[in-house]
């Protein structure tokens, strides 16, 4: 899949991947790759500045964590993000159907 394919839906993936819970940064590009069947590898560079972005409309909340040695960040949804995910659900599923419909061959048509 090309990787432009993705621009645009970005906050989507990433609140839809911090609705079960709250993640640290690795953890979240890990879900997406999974969920996506390995498809979808985001790189860091694309997916901190996208949720410090996040964080500062308010769409996410994130606290810092220690794991041993280490510290961590961890982001979570608002009120305000779940509302959000909502909306890119519906708008994905408003341009999904749109773009099948032109896509789809006319019946009678040879594919």
């Amino acid at each position: 899949m090309r990787v432009d394919a993705v621009r645009g839906h970005l906050d989507g993936l990433l609140l839809s991947v911090l609705e079960s819970g709250p993640l640290h940064g690795y953890a979240i590009i890990a879900a997406v790759q999974e969920r996506s069947g390995g498809v979808l590898e985001l790189r860091k560079g694309t997916v901190y500045p996208a949720l410090n972005r996040l964080e500062r409309l308010g769409l996410l909340h994130s606290t810092w964590q220690s794991v041993g040695e280490r510290r961590r960040r961890c982001y979570e949804l608002t009120d305000a993000g779940r509302r959000t995910l909502a909306a890119e659900r519906s708008a994905w599923e408003e341009f999904t159907a749109v773009i099948g419909s032109v896509l789809r061959p006319l019946p009678g048509q040879a594919t």
